[in-house]
């Protein structure tokens, strides 16, 4: 009998996940209906609040562009309606309910947020369901994660606004929420500021293959573009201004500012003992900081040592370090980054920070860090311990420069450990806090992608996709609800979404499909930072 109620259990369990019709990340509750509610010319949409008109335009327009499908909005009547309903005070914003019927479908919800993502939930069902035939069913959904991120290295090599849409519009496919743009480092600096133009002008020139190309950056009005296409598709974006170190594209453009280098990094740094370092760097910040309404700003912070030799001799910085008795290069860094800090926080905007900053003692409720160091757990126990609220991508499996399969020979291994799509999928996050409380402090995950093996949009295509669908039910769906054979079903139909977009994508069942793209310069498959 117990074997029996085992078995029972079992096919209750499997028939409650191959009911799911392709939607990732999986929903939380998904229960199917009878019959099917068809979406076509004739459909309508409709909504009670004029906060949904935006995402009703949205399904519209998705819907023609991907199907050719004209929906038209209704004041009433309309086959599908968007309800935005009281809800409690702490309610989740970005939980959903679609109820679909043969004859109308309600997506509601408490807030803005929600309804998108239920959207996009039947957007997914329209894109991925034959004849363009939705089945009837009751879904409920909400995230585990409020911190959903995909992080973009445009320093190394410039990809240009029509390629972050195309980004921005897949995380929103996938219900990212957070596009962390690193636009600062040593190769190129990519943002236009309005006082120092030289910053794009001259240290926009090259890439990390190519130190002769021509500037290529973001002009303030691009940047506005891009900010609000990312807001309409609920998406926040965070812009990466890296300091003290990776700055050698900016001191290219003000030498006066730096700080100085090593053989590998020359001019890496800006310059902590000259006090017009400070004002200079303000001013940048303030700038970016109308640009990027988020309130939070990435401000580096991370492998300093790299280039910093001439910290030890440099007469501005001695006097600092004699002046506000700082005992190492360690101290004089966690200086300059209190201050810059400081400033940032006069902005009334958050800091952002790799993990080496979790030791500098900064203001935990204007601080956010981010656990990259996957062989340093230590930081993250620091991080934590202080209070820090925390966004986990370590190295691995969380950064997408890392090869996804065993063949390849372009790209980055640890130790011979890569980042297939299974592990991407199976992370969890959860399993970092050692308490309640450090479970709270855990916003969530992020995937990051540097360009050094990365010169072209089909080589970005290859290492984002599927692996940003796994990122996405890692950091939506919680773990108990996870199931990868569910989800690679689910991702066979996602699969044809990209050829059909024109993405040049791997294949986990199929890598010769689409091989590996050699890149011009190869770096070692095994190596540690």
């Amino acid at each position: 009998m117990r074997l029996l109620h085992i078995l029972s259990v079992l096919i209750i369990y499997s028939t409650a996940f191959a009911q799911q019709p392709g939607i990732i990340p999986m929903p939380m509750r998904f229960v199917k209906g009878n019959g099917y509610y068809t979406i076509n010319n004739y459909s309508s949409i409709s909504y009670n609040n004029e906060r949904l008109k935006a995402i009703a335009y949205y399904f519209q327009n998705e819907l023609l562009s991907q199907k050719g499908i004209t929906v038209q909005q209704k004041a009433k009547s309309a086959s599908i309606v968007l309800v935005l309903k009281a809800g409690k005070k702490h309610a989740d914003s970005c939980a959903y309910q679609i109820s679909i019927k043969p004859d109308q479908i309600i997506v509601s919800g408490t807030h803005s947020n929600g309804i998108f993502y239920g959207v996009v939930s039947l957007l997914q069902l329209a894109l991925t369901n034959k004849n363009n035939q939705l089945p009837a069913a009751e879904i409920s959904d909400a995230p585990v994660y409020g911190w959903r991120g995909f992080m973009l290295d445009e320093s190394r090599h410039f990809f240009g606004k029509q390629k972050v849409k195309s980004i921005l519009n897949w995380m929103a496919f996938y219900k990212l929420n957070t596009f962390h743009w690193h636009l600062t480092d040593e190769p190129a600096w990519r943002l236009e500021v309005k006082k120092y133009p030289n910053l794009a002008l001259i240290g926009g020139i090259g890439d990390y293959l190519n130190p002769n190309l021509p500037a290529q950056f973001y002009t303030q009005a691009d940047i506005r573009e891009i900010v609000a296409y990312a807001a309409e598709r609920y998406i926040k974006v965070i812009p990466e201004i890296d300091m003290p170190g990776h700055a050698s594209a900016a001191n290219k453009a003000y030498p006066e500012y730096s700080g100085g280098g090593s053989i590998g990094h020359p001019e890496f740094t800006f310059n902590p003992g000259l006090e017009k370092t400070y004002g200079y760097l303000t001013d940048i910040l303030k700038e970016t900081n109308v640009l990027f309404p988020a309130g939070l700003i990435h401000l580096g912070g991370d492998e300093v040592s790299y280039g910093n030799e001439k910290w030890k001799s440099n007469p501005d910085i001695l006097k600092l370090r004699e002046r506000e008795k700082l005992k190492d290069d360690a101290a004089v860094e966690h200086y300059f980054m209190k201050r810059m800090a400081d400033s940032l926080y006069r902005l009334n905007a958050r800091a952002i920070f790799w993990d080496e900053m979790a030791e500098a003692d900064l203001p935990k409720e204007k601080t956010i860090m981010f656990w990259w160091r996957q062989e340093k757990p230590a930081q993250l126990r620091t991080a934590l311990s202080k209070g820090y609220q925390t966004v986990l991508c370590p190295r691995l499996p969380l950064y997408f420069d890392f090869v996804q399969d065993s063949t390849h020979q372009y790209g980055r291994k640890w130790n011979k450990l890569y980042s297939p799509i299974e592990q991407v999928y199976q992370f969890n996050a959860q399993s970092f806090a050692e308490n309640e409380k450090e479970k709270q402090l855990i916003l969530g995950i992020q995937a990051n992608l540097w360009a050094e093996t990365v010169d072209n949009d089909n080589r970005l295509d290859y290492l984002l996709f599927p692996r940003i669908a796994a990122l996405a039910e890692a950091a939506w769906t919680p773990q108990n609800h996870k199931d990868f054979k569910t989800f690679s079903n689910n991702l066979a139909q996602h699969l044809a979404l990209y050829s059909k977009a024109g993405l040049y994508y791997y294949h986990p069942s199929k890598p010769l499909q689409n091989p590996e793209i050699p890149v011009k310069r190869k770096k070692p498959l095994n190596y540690k930072d």
